[in-house]
């Protein structure tokens, strides 16, 4: 089997052709999509036909399951979530904030893996941040104040009753279920050395970080947007434009992504998996 890779113009990202997901991804050929994952952060298989038994075999071959807290798994399923929206919704867009899925476990989860079911003609993208490339390029008197610091992480802005979507979030496609569980907090460095890569790359960022440990509130607080307006900027960015049967998966130990709208009045349904910690 022949892949062929096709990189983005852009800060990270690439598409691979030359195989049918629908069928076992074999240990050689895992390894074959994983070093150009690891090389490109950003991965898209497109025109792919999987069912949800599709999906989940190929996300095991990378890893166990991740853990999704506050969202529910679709029917007769327990690793599958639904990133859905309905043609009339008027909820704020899901995800819609730049982030690192789960940035505030523990141990987070290695990537996510995303599959366009029902894409919109318009609108939808997804974007993305290298985060290698963030921190390779950032000022040395920033880096200086982040290096040997710990983030604090938490879900409570998402995901707890007071947060985007607790309990004034209503009219909301998707199953989310807010708890007073995501009040609770994670420290991580704010500079990392990926495990596979051996890189260094900026971890996490406002969302999920609330503050700095050590580090009074509002003190904390400012180096914290501080870092979000660099490693924001549009020069580390990556779009991703959907298709209906386009498999993406991507690396959240060294990129951030967020949701894009600009569909209103079509409906749009993804079904996602984690790839958990090895």
């Amino acid at each position: 089997m022949t892949l062929t890779v096709t990189p983005s113009d852009m800060a990270c990202g690439a598409q691979v052709r030359g195989l049918d997901l629908s069928k076992p991804v074999s240990a050689e050929l895992a390894a074959e999509i994983r070093k150009i994952w690891l090389d490109h952060q950003v991965v898209c298989f497109p025109d792919q036909d999987l069912s949800d038994d599709d999906l989940e075999r190929f996300t095991r071959a990378f890893g166990p399951f991740g853990d999704d807290p506050f969202i529910a798994p679709i029917p007769g399923r327990k690793h599958i979530i639904a990133v859905k929206r309905a043609a009339d919704e008027t909820s704020p867009i899901f995800a819609e904030t730049w982030h690192s899925d789960w940035s505030f476990q523990a141990t987070p989860p290695q990537g996510t893996c995303l599959y366009g079911i029902t894409i919109p003609p318009v609108g939808g993208d997804t974007l993305f941040i290298n985060q290698y490339k963030a921190l390779a390029e950032m000022p040395e008197d920033l880096r200086r104040r982040i290096e040997g610091k710990k983030a604090i992480h938490s879900a409570k802005n998402g995901y707890s009753p007071q947060g985007m979507y607790g309990a004034g979030d209503t009219g909301r496609s998707m199953d989310i279920r807010y708890s007073e569980d995501a009040d609770a907090t994670q420290a991580h460095p704010f500079i990392r050395v990926h495990p596979e890569t051996g890189c260094e790359s900026l971890f996490g960022c406002a969302g999920y970080i609330v503050g700095v440990d050590g580090m009074d509130e509002a003190e904390g607080w400012e180096l914290v947007t501080e870092v979000y307006r660099w490693q924001t900027r549009p020069e580390f960015q990556y779009r991703h434009r959907w298709e209906k049967g386009m498999l993406l998966m991507w690396d959240n130990r060294c990129t951030l992504h967020m949701a894009t709208g600009g569909y209103a009045g079509h409906d749009r349904l993804l079904h996602r998996t984690t790839i958990g910690a090895a």
